[in-house]
């Protein structure tokens, strides 16, 4: 895995100063940003890191250049359980970064009541929202809603229904980063990475199946309350839709009319 980390450009420019678009005269070229950071992408996606750099973990820097703009950025190799690596909290109050089996029992319920309650938020006035799950919300507004619920306040309600949309669902994705494991444990993590890589359709869902039940009760649960609120309207027509090939959907556009 390869983390990415932009370095600072210690220039007039990066403290804050105008940045000039025209040199000599001359307008740059449209779209010179996009254009710039489809570069730096695709030289990410073509970048091998030295074995040395990998052993020593030492950050690799880059710079890419284009119509008189640089961008400079850093990369170095983190293994895959680094990665995906939790730091453990011993915290007990509260429902952030505390692990679901304690807050399911602490509220004696099934569900964890902020997933609950930012879900029915979502589902109520959030399903026809642009960008739902990708936009973010106002950081200072999700932090709010994460003290309120940290601290059970009795507004809690009031506050869901006046706040952002976007605020709320980047409340819950917050929820689910900070929690002390994977909502699918870390126990289970390598085992179900192996059966979806199985060949065989009926042995993956054995696999996957029996992986599922396996999981522990609040887990199973919260991740099939999920799971039902994800699968809604068009995404669960393709959902249940048998796989869908590109090259063939690109074939059948020449016999299908674009008009609805």
């Amino acid at each position: 895995m390869t983390d990415v980390l932009p370095q600072p450009d210690c220039s007039p420019k990066a403290r804050g100063e105008p940045l000039e678009l025209e040199d000599s005269g001359s307008k740059r070229p449209p779209n010179t940003g996009a254009r710039l950071w489809g570069r730096v992408r695709n030289r990410l996606l073509r970048h091998k890191l030295d074995p040395q750099t990998v052993e020593t973990k030492n950050w690799h820097t880059d710079v890419i250049e284009m119509n008189g703009i640089k961008v400079e950025f850093s990369m170095k190799f983190t293994s895959r359980d680094m990665s995906l690596k939790r730091t453990p909290s011993k915290k007990q109050t509260g429902v952030f970064g505390v692990k679901i089996s304690v807050v399911t029992k602490r509220e004696r319920s099934k569900v964890p009541y902020i997933v609950r309650q930012c879900v029915e938020e979502v589902e109520k006035r959030g399903i026809e929202e642009v960008g739902i799950y990708r936009i973010s919300g106002v950081a200072t507004d999700i932090q709010a809603l994460k003290a309120v619920f940290d601290a059970n306040n009795k507004d809690i309600l009031l506050m869901l229904s006046d706040m952002d949309i976007n605020a709320i669902a980047g409340t819950l994705k917050l929820y689910f980063r900070e929690l002390p494991e994977p909502l699918l444990t870390d126990r289970l993590y390598l085992a179900f990475m192996e059966g979806i890589a199985l060949s065989d359709p009926a042995a993956k869902e054995n696999c996957m199946m029996h992986l599922l039940r396996s999981l522990p009760d609040p887990n199973l649960i919260t991740f099939l309350f999920l799971l039902e609120h994800l699968k809604v309207q068009v995404l669960l027509y393709y959902l249940q839709h048998p796989p869908i090939s590109f090259a063939e959907l690109k074939r059948n556009t020449l016999y299908f009319s674009t008009d609805v």
